[in-house]
């Protein structure tokens, strides 16, 4: 077998479990981050008050006791709407669906269950996270639309590209299921 399929086999062989972050995560959750370009480096301690205090709507995949994916959202105050902040998948766990797997495990959850929709922010040019939503949006049966929202001149004083405002109307079933879970 060819060193690379090896390799693939042997990530897909390894455990993943998904969970709520806990503080103690903090430091590891921002390394990944990290290493996960071009994502926006929070501060350490911005990352231990999500895992903290947003546990609950917030994923940590791990394999063989390692952070290797996370999620950050919480529920927007006063809609019924998930804002997914940021989306992390460690170079070790690529190929592997861990963004998605990360997207259904979190809509799934009690926190998310009045959630008709999910909201996260994208510039133009982040290939990965617009490939990993709309492929989301369409397995679950969703609309996926999107906005200028954050713009470059007026929110970021030229040092930001524009956030592209993206909004996944969540179906009904997904809702239901959610409740359901409850």
């Amino acid at each position: 077998m060819p060193k690379d399929m090896n390799d693939i086999e042997e990530r897909r062989s390894k455990t993943l479990i998904l969970r709520k972050p806990r503080s103690t995560d903090g430091s590891e959750i921002w390394e990944l981050v990290r290493a996960c370009k071009p994502l926006d480096e929070n501060s350490m301690y911005c990352n231990l008050v999500q895992a903290e205090h947003f546990s609950d709507t917030c994923v940590v995949a791990e394999m063989n006791g390692q952070i290797v994916g996370w999620i950050s959202g919480h529920m927007i105050p006063n809609e019924d709407a998930l804002f997914v902040w940021q989306v992390a998948v460690s170079p070790k766990a690529r190929g592997l669906g861990l963004g998605k797997k990360m997207l259904e495990h979190l809509i799934g959850r009690d926190a998310c269950a009045e959630a008709t929709q999910l909201n996260t922010t994208i510039t133009k040019d982040n290939e990965a996270s617009w490939a990993l939503f709309r492929s989301f949006a369409r397995d679950l049966g969703g609309e996926l639309s999107d906005k200028a929202h954050y713009k470059k001149e007026l929110h970021f004083d030229g040092h930001h590209a524009t956030e592209h405002m993206v909004t996944i109307t969540l179906p009904e079933e997904v809702e239901a299921d959610a409740k359901s879970a409850a």
